[in-house]
């Protein structure tokens, strides 16, 4: 069986116990992502940390999050969030998934994000803010 030039080229898994433990950058994309969806923060600045499907949902987010706050009048302002608490697990060697609970002004949120070990870092596979 020979590899081809994209399967040598393509991103090799990576366990979670070689990785550094997520929760620092579950935080970081955690703020990251709020900063973004509420225009303070662009897009491409969380770009190396996700997959190719998770940036693209983000963009549209953020795009959809634009157009509201422009069809309303209203500038882009900094958020004000505290995060309460992550829960995380890992049903892979490879993936954490975890949910981290916000608090913001009237209103608490939750982000779920799935992070995979690839070519010996992290990266954001899936992300939904609820």
């Amino acid at each position: 069986m020979t590899t081809t030039l994209s399967e040598y080229f393509a991103p090799q898994p990576t366990s979670v116990s070689e990785l550094p433990d997520p929760t620092t950058l579950l935080h970081s994309l955690t703020y990251g992502v709020l900063e973004v969806l509420a225009g303070v923060r662009e897009v491409d600045q969380l770009a190396r940390w996700f997959g190719e499907e998770a940036f693209r949902n983000l963009v549209k987010r953020a795009n959809l999050a634009a157009r509201a706050r422009s069809a309303r009048g209203l500038s882009p302002t900094r958020p004000s969030y505290q995060i309460l608490s992550v829960h995380q697990s890992s049903p892979t060697d490879t993936a954490v998934e975890a949910a981290v609970v916000v608090a913001g002004p009237g209103r608490t949120r939750a982000v779920a994000i799935r992070l995979e070990g690839l070519d010996g870092r992290w990266r954001a596979a899936s992300l939904a803010v609820l």
